[in-house]
């Protein structure tokens, strides 16, 4: 390992001791430093930010065991059955477990594989990362759930997925981005979105707001699905026209549906795209399971796609946007990370629009 500068064998941070409620979130002050691997890079991590996959990841509700919206299990526990399979890969969880998708900080020590002029870099560090092994084997994990991630005062990452980025915006500005952002981005890449109609669900959530801005900037008219207290929010993010969560939908008005909600509305929502739509999905906060009638699905000749798996590209497309001006960062609280309980309750009271953000350095 190089290092400019002496490197503390201790830190304070966050770890998660099991599946349940926030009183599962510890404060600790005496976690280990983790030490990089030969492709690896160690991060003074500056600020984080709070997401879905954190308080699904606490409960358990990726579990195929529950069957109910994210809101039902999201201050207790999906229950002794999710322990087998409580992360989104399907896997159980290693307790202890530092969370934290979201990563901004700056390089202090690099393994010996690693350019030593990294060290003091101000990065980006890409929150879902897939590695090739020598057999061709794609592994994937997200930051925080399959690995530490950056819920504590350093955290280690594979160099490769370390960008860095040169920009004006706060350390905790460029914290919203990773894990939101680049879920959005994937989901229009996926589907190809361009200049067409498009519907995103939970548009005031960090994924809603970020496809809100994503979407225009490709040129698309944008109907965001929100209450209508953070309707005018939306609008100035660049959303076109609003819909209140319970309004009637038009029949075949989109050309794609950009959804991180299901539920029980997500027949009424499949039959809003005209035919020949495109429908993608990387969320189900309004509940899992969800009735298809697959006449819609084949004499619509819809397509419906699933998102998780991100091209690196898009994480650098992301950057890109940053550094030219194209994203505008939505902060709506910061908090200390000490204070993650407070934090993730404000998170999911869901009176905001944007993101909860952490300051995470001392």
């Amino acid at each position: 390992m190089t290092t400019s500068k002496p490197i503390p064998e201790t830190m304070s941070g966050v770890v998660l001791t099991g599946h349940g409620g926030l009183d599962q979130l510890a404060w600790r002050d005496d976690l280990p430093v983790p030490t990089p691997g030969p492709s690896e890079v160690l991060i003074r991590v500056n600020a984080a930010s709070v997401n879905n996959t954190d308080v699904n990841t606490r409960t358990g509700w990726y579990s195929k065991s529950v069957r109910e919206d994210t809101a039902s299990v999201a201050t207790g526990s999906a229950g002794e059955s999710a322990a087998a399979d409580g992360a989104w890969s399907g896997q159980p969880i290693d307790f202890p477990l530092i969370q934290g998708a979201d990563c901004c900080g700056e390089i202090v020590a690099v393994g010996e594989q690693v350019s030593a002029s990294r060290i003091g870099e101000r990065v980006l560090v890409r929150a879902l990362q897939s590695h090739r092994a020598a057999d061709g084997t794609l592994t994937t994990w997200t930051l925080g759930s399959e690995c530490d991630g950056a819920f504590a005062e350093f955290t280690k990452t594979h160099a490769a997925d370390a960008l860095p980025v040169h920009s004006d915006w706060t350390d905790l500005e460029l914290a919203s981005i990773p894990c939101a952002y680049s879920t959005a981005e994937a989901m229009l890449q996926k589907i190809g979105l361009g200049a067409e109609r498009v519907l995103i669900t939970g548009a005031s959530g960090g994924v809603g707001q970020a496809a809100v801005q994503l979407a225009k900037r490709r040129g698309a008219e944008v109907t965001a699905m929100t209450s209508a207290d953070k309707a005018q929010a939306l609008r100035a993010l660049g959303a076109d026209a609003t819909l209140g969560r319970d309004d009637p939908l038009a029949r075949e008005a989109f050309d794609a549906l950009v959804d991180v909600v299901a539920g029980p509305r997500w027949p009424e929502l499949i039959e809003a795209l005209k035919r020949g739509g495109r429908y993608v999905a990387a969320g189900a906060i309004a509940g899992p399971i969800v009735e298809l009638d697959v006449r819609t699905l084949y004499l619509h000749d819809l397509t419906l796609y699933g998102s998780t798996l991100q091209p690196d590209s898009v994480f650098e497309d992301l950057v890109g946007y940053i550094e030219r001006g194209e994203l505008r960062p939505c902060i709506a609280q910061a908090f200390d990370l000490k204070d993650i309980r407070q934090a993730q309750q404000v998170f999911l009271d869901k009176r905001y629009v944007g993101k909860i953000a952490l300051r995470v350095a001392c």
